[in-house]
């Protein structure tokens, strides 16, 4: 993955919100976390060619770093559409994989056909500690399926998810890392100087800060 590629992502994704940065009234995460920053890539969905470039750059770092899978799992339900678009792309396969299993009917886990011994690529829209993720990966995994890699438009590059993913021993591609995204921030005006101190304090303790 370029600088450049990675900067042109993070331009991007703030340009249209998709990334917002607001040091001084930070959001409240589903953990509980506080946090100067949000992140939904699920907007660029909404924007054509935006979504076009992201779709393009997954497929061109796919082939770069992994190579020709045999199949695209996406992990629900943010990668969906991220993963529909690069399986189109690459003519492959597409499966996804539920947080858990469905309540009703067939109660599948992967939605979409899996073999034993396919080669699978999985795309993710957002990495934060990876606990969600690799759970994805787990589930191909024990279906026979050989995971490649994972393939990311953004991670936060957390230390805690860089061990989650050695443990699972499943390597991490990402488009943006945060630390590329608050060098754009600062150098593109997204956001003041003395703010740039408060947000690299904040990833390097996230679940204490603000408290």
């Amino acid at each position: 993955m370029t600088l450049a590629t990675s900067a042109k992502v993070a331009d991007l994704l703030l340009r249209i919100k998709a990334i917002t940065l607001q040091p001084d009234r930070p959001f409240t995460w589903a953990s509980g976390w506080k946090s100067p920053i949000y992140c939904d890539n699920r907007i660029s969905l909404s924007h054509p060619a935006i979504r076009t470039f992201i779709c393009t750059e997954l497929v061109k770092a796919i082939e770069q770093e992994y190579g020709n899978p045999d199949l695209i799992a996406g992990v629900a339900t943010a990668a969906i559409a991220q993963g529909v678009l690069v399986a189109e792309q690459m003519k492959l396969p597409f499966a996804y994989v539920r947080p858990s299993p469905k309540d009703h009917g067939r109660q599948n886990l992967i939605e979409g056909e899996v073999q034993k011994g396919q080669a699978v690529v999985v795309v993710e829209d957002l990495v934060s500690t990876g606990s969600s993720s690799l759970k994805a990966v787990q589930a191909l995994r024990s279906e026979g399926c050989s995971v490649t890699g994972m393939i990311s438009v953004f991670t936060y590059g957390f230390p805690v998810a860089d061990e989650n993913f050695r443990k699972e021993n499943c390597r991490l591609v990402a488009l943006c890392d945060y630390n590329t995204l608050l060098e754009h921030a600062a150098k593109s005006g997204y956001i003041k100087s003395g703010e740039l101190e408060t947000l690299r304090k904040w990833r390097e303790s996230p679940d204490s800060w603000g408290k």
